[in-house]
């Protein structure tokens, strides 16, 4: 906002600026031009001279004047314009900042600075990088994500470069992901992770977020399996509901648009109401080449031609809803002991639903009411639209949110 503001200002100072230099100019040229008349009215008239051919030269004259005046005056507007457009790109150039930047006016820089220095709890690592636990001085815990060193997407430097066009790219990837982080830092909805601070150390960056107590749907979902847990329906259909309205907000009320890229149960946190929050929303373009070819969740199209679009986010999203029917992970082995079990729990839970047995399917720790199994068997046929392998065959997640509030009243 304060970017834009800046810029609006120097925009009309510069308007000004331009239409005082052409009133300068013609009220110049205009005081020229009657000098001249006035001197030649003085001169006495020569004999040899009629009046009708002074007159032709003094319109000669005025015409010459006025034409040079504005040439001169469109000349001077242009190089002010462009003197006024260099500096204004200089000024909203995104600076390469040092030390903690903050969005939250409960974190103070300094004490983010210090708790960073100390040791934290490891809560968990992955391909993009550590998550550690840690409580400032004023007794706010707060999540920390560290990504690994950030490389850039664009072509590889050439061993022949100099040093000087090395360190211009390394301070352009800086900048565009400073502005990713600045967008990020922007998004506000009650089911995103919203972004706290972030600090760059060297070419290493450290993401604040909230620290959520009750952990990761994974989280809950393994002690589910190990009975410490009870997620009856009612609860993982709010949870379904409130990963889908968060990708709902990325995909449609952004913009640009903004997609997930890496959305599964380890990225989905759950508040003390179990309501959903998505974590590591478009982290994809500050982590470009980290491996996500190994998750499960991931869209077929990209395993084919490396392509991702909001499509490819309701296929993980498929996933994860078909784990919490089945309460089965993608990476059970029952699905590769028999080639009647699908190869996957997508082919799984769609050779059931097409064979009128998706009830065998359900997790049976959910299992009860005739009413909630009549949501759940639509939630099934969901799930399977949603992992199909054509993207065109997906619902938008504009589609998917009525479809899923329909079930059960939220």
């Amino acid at each position: 906002m304060e970017n834009n503001t800046r810029e609006n200002c120097i925009l009309q100072t510069s308007r000004k600026t331009s239409a005082v230099l052409l009133l300068l100019l013609f009220m110049l040229l205009w005081s020229h031009c009657t000098t001249v008349d006035c001197q030649e009215r003085v001169k006495s008239p020569s004999p040899s001279s009629s009046p009708p051919a002074e007159f032709k030269i003094g319109i000669r004259r005025i015409i010459l004047s006025v034409v040079l005046g504005v040439v001169t005056g469109l000349v001077a507007a242009i190089l002010v314009a462009c003197l006024i457009r260099f500096f204004v790109g200089y000024m909203n150039r995104t600076p390469i900042l040092k030390g903690p930047v903050t969005f939250s006016p409960k974190i103070d820089p300094k004490t983010l600075q210090l708790a960073l220095a100390n040791e934290n709890q490891l809560l968990g690592s992955s391909p993009d990088g550590k998550y550690y636990r840690t409580v400032l001085d004023n007794g706010l815990t707060i999540a920390v994500k560290q990504l690994e060193p950030i490389v850039s997407s664009s072509s590889p430097e050439r061993h022949n470069d100099n040093n000087n066009s090395s360190s211009k790219k390394k301070k352009t990837v800086k900048r565009k992901i400073q502005q990713e982080l600045e967008v990020l830092a922007s998004l506000r909805h009650r089911n995103l992770m919203s972004l706290r601070a972030y600090v760059r150390e060297s070419n290493r960056f450290y993401l604040v977020y909230d620290y959520v107590q009750t952990g990761s749907l994974e989280d809950a979902m393994n002690r589910v399996k190990e009975n410490q847990l009870q997620l009856g329906w009612e609860v993982r259909l709010r949870i379904a509901v409130g990963v889908i309205k968060g990708l709902q907000y990325l995909h449609f009320t952004c913009n640009p648009q903004i997609l997930h890229c890496n959305l599964k149960p380890s990225n989905v946190m759950l508040d003390g109401e179990f309501e959903p929050r998505l974590a590591d929303c478009g982290l994809a373009k500050l982590v470009p080449n980290s491996n996500r070819a190994t998750s499960a969740y991931i869209a077929p199209e990209c395993f084919q031609n490396f392509s991702y679009t909001d499509r490819s986010d309701i296929f993980s999203f498929g996933m994860m809803l078909a784990v919490l029917l089945t309460g089965r992970d993608p990476t059970d082995p029952f699905f590769g002991e028999a080639a009647a079990n699908g190869g996957s729990l997508g082919r799984w839970l769609r050779h059931l639903q097409q064979a009128g047995e998706a009830r065998e399917g359900l997790d049976k720790s959910i299992l009860g009411e005739e009413v909630e199994e009549d949501e759940m068997l639509m939630a099934v046929r969901i799930a399977v639209v949603c992992l199909s392998d054509l993207p065109a065959d997906r619902p938008s997640s504009d589609e998917l949110v009525p479809m899923l509030t329909q079930l059960h009243s939220f």
